[in-house]
Parts: structure tokens; sequence; C-alpha cells
């Protein structure tokens, strides 16, 4: 039997209203709405399992329409909700507001009762924890509870990933210890978050604290600038492939990751999970809605050669 990946945050409804012209501040701006299911640990787990492996997904539900909603489409897709959490809150739920160009204006998000996983709760599911091929978590649950997680990895030796999400919930580890994370997976605005001094002027400064702090692997994302994966032995950079045709940016990162936990799962190096990755957020980004449905494990490899030629 496969081990698992177990992606354990946020599952979310999401709205996404993308404006049919340049924003207009105090005003009514046309658009058009997409929903879609969301958040970023269930995004990760979809992505991850339409590409063929085999995933849990630790999250809270809301006890309503929308909750069986999510709960129906893990089902569909073969995600495994055997630790998951049922409550009687409301699902939470993402609205994001595009420009026309489908960068992201704001955004409000209504997370469901997160706090409900916390260290016992995981602890009745220690079994299932402890044979995972690698744990992924997203920044929205409590800094206990992922340094439970981390302990938990490190003893283990699971390779333990923290997706920092955005920066209120990456503030939240501005001090913690980052012993027993595999790697963490900040952005532009996140990497800063994370770091206890504010006066670093580089982000080489501020990924090498952060590696001094215990985590083995920071992973940053810039964009359209590509991304670069530091460690202590050598810095990788990558450019993102030059994409036209952008619908929709939101997922784009976490779809990025989850073309990088594939390459590793896969035994892949760091620079051709890189490439993966990059190609698997590209085809995100010209399709409406945060998952890449349409693309199954081998035709992400094979898709690799089509942005990054020889």
């Amino acid at each position: 039997m496969q081990k698992q990946i177990i992606c354990i945050g946020a599952a979310l409804v999401d709205e996404l209203y993308s404006a049919s012209a340049p924003m207009l501040l105090a005003t009514t701006n046309e658009g058009t709405v997409h929903r879609s299911a969301g958040g970023v640990s269930r995004n990760i787990a979809h992505q991850l399992a339409l590409l063929g492996l085999p995933v849990q997904l630790i999250s809270v539900f809301g006890n309503d329409g929308e909750g069986d909603w999510l709960k129906t489409i893990c089902g569909y897709t073969n995600i495994k909700l055997d630790a998951a959490i049922t409550t009687h809150s409301l699902t939470g739920k993402y609205t994001g507001i595009l420009n026309f160009d489908g960068s992201l204006f704001t955004a409000l998000i209504t997370n469901a009762e997160l706090d409900l996983i916390t260290p016992e709760h995981l602890q009745k599911h220690l079994e299932l924890l402890s044979n995972a091929a690698y744990i992924v978590v997203d920044a929205n649950i409590s800094v206990e509870t992922i340094s439970w997680l981390s302990n938990l990895c490190f003893e283990n030796n699971i390779p333990f990933i923290l997706e920092p999400v955005s920066v209120p919930p990456a503030a939240k580890f501005n001090r913690a210890s980052l012993k027993g994370i595999t790697i963490l997976t900040p952005n532009e605005d996140e990497l800063p978050a994370l770091c206890t001094s504010k006066h670093y002027t580089t982000t080489e400064q501020q990924a090498e604290e952060l590696l001094n702090r215990g985590a083995k692997k920071i992973w940053l994302h810039n964009g359209a600038a590509g991304s670069t994966l530091f460690t202590k032995e050598k810095t990788i950079h990558l450019p993102a492939p030059y994409v036209t045709n952008i619908k929709d940016v939101t997922g784009a990162g976490d779809g990025s990751l989850s073309g990088f936990i594939l390459a590793q799962y896969l035994g892949k190096s760091d620079e051709e999970s890189l490439k993966i990755a990059h190609t698997l957020s590209a085809e995100i980004l010209q399709v409406n809605g945060a998952i890449a449905t349409h693309i199954k494990q081998e035709d992400l490899l094979q898709l690799v050669e089509k942005y990054y030629p020889n």
C-alpha cells in the first residue's frame, strides 16, 4: 500500500468575482462570478489526487449544504476524510475580487473553526499521521498544532511542508522554532513576515534566518519572476514561463506546490521539481478556478518540455 500525503488546513467555498473593466473604487463595477471548491489544503489535496497520488485531507466542514458539497467533491476525486471534522458552524468561504486582467484586487475569507484541529484531535489519528509520505499544512491552523506536527515529523523522518498562505497567518510564526520543517513556501510579502528582524535588506538574509531557525528549504515564490529555492548548501532560481492567456491567478501558488510535491514523491531532483511546479502553475493560470482538472500525471510530466525546452 502506498504511503499517503496528508494535507491539513482549510477547505472553503471559493467565490471569485471578475471585473469586466479596470476597477473603480466606491462605485459599482460590472463583472462575472465563478464558484468552486477551494481552501489551500483542499486545493493541494484535490490537485494531488487528480495527479494520481493517495491523499488524506484533515479539515473542518460545516454541517450545512456547502460542507456536504465540499465533501462530495472530495469523494469524487478520491480524497480520504478519515480524520476530518464536521462542526455546526457555517462552512468557510473565500471571496476574491479580480481585476479585469485576472490579478487579485482584494479578498475576504471566513474560515470554519480550524482551531478544532488540535494536537488532541490529531493524537487520535496518530497511526495515520505516523505513516504519511508527506504532511502538508497551511498556516490557517494554530501555531501549537503546527509545532506538534513538526515534532512528530522530525521524530518519524516525515517530510513536513508549511504553506504560509498570506501575511497575517505567516506573522504568527515569526518567533516560532522551524525545526522539523522540510520546506517553507512564502511569497515576497510573507517572507519578511516570517522573520524576527525587519531590518534585512535582501531576501537572501531573510531566507538565511529561517534556515538558521531550523527549516531545511525555503522556497520563495516571486510571481511572474519565477521562484527561488534556498538551502544552506545552494540557491536555485528558476524563471517563470511566459503565459499570455491568464484567466485567474487564484490557486496558482497551491498548484505550484502540488507540482513540487508530486515531483519529490517521484524522486525528482530539486531542479526538476521546480520545473514541474512552474509547469502546473502555468496551466492553472489559464483556467478558471484553482485546479487544473484537465491534467493527469503523465500529461504534466510531458508538458515540462513545452515551458522549459532543452
